[in-house]
């Protein structure tokens, strides 16, 4: 009992960093801003779900699936952060315009992957599966996913405390740190794929 506590305390820490729910509310908030509750709570739900279940099953058969494809993790977040660095051009660009409805897999791509589930987390997990097991990883991450979702579930409060002017402003700011967030994995995956 106390190897598996000890073994959860060792993946919770890492995996905790590696999804950074904190860092990642003002992207959320500025994501989903305008939006009513029922419709931020579905996302919410949405993004965890499709975090856990895209982590869960890189656990698993990740490795296997890159090394069949020849895909490597640095390929993976060079993908990641363009995508990232699209979203985040389009909504600086869109300054000033009303903004387009969200599409119905929103809390799929890009919040619940890559965002939530990135590279960072999904290559955490399946290092410290191969070092520490499937069910020490897996109880950090369901933890860690708990945590984001409280903390993105609280971003109602935020959104009210700042107003809305100060929410729109708020928006801008994290369409650059989103769009700095995709540049940092892109040259990140460059710099891990030159150096190998």
């Amino acid at each position: 009992m106390n190897e598996l506590v000890n073994s959860f305390l060792v993946c919770f820490i890492p995996i905790m960093v590696a999804m950074d729910a904190p860092g990642t509310l003002p992207i959320f908030v500025g994501m989903t801003e305008g939006m009513k509750r029922p419709e931020r709570k579905r996302i919410v739900r949405q993004s965890i779900v499709t975090a856990f279940l895209v982590t869960a099953g890189f656990v698993l058969v990740g490795r296997a699936i890159f090394d069949a494809l020849g895909i490597l993790v640095e390929d993976f977040m060079i993908a990641g952060g363009i995508l990232l660095l699209i979203i985040a051009t389009v909504d600086i660009v869109r300054a000033g315009e009303k903004r387009p409805v969200p599409s119905p897999t929103f809390g799929v791509v890009p919040l619940g992957t890559p965002i939530i589930a990135g590279p960072a987390v999904l290559t955490t997990t399946m290092v410290l599966h191969g070092t520490y097991g499937y069910l020490p990883v897996m109880i950090s991450l369901v933890l860690n996913l708990v945590i984001a979702w409280l903390i993105f579930a609280l971003s109602d409060r935020i959104i009210r405390t700042v107003g809305i002017n100060g929410s729109r402003a708020f928006a801008k700011v994290a369409a650059l740190i989103l769009a700095a967030f995709a540049v940092k994995m892109i040259r990140t995956g460059l710099v891990k794929l030159i150096g190998s």
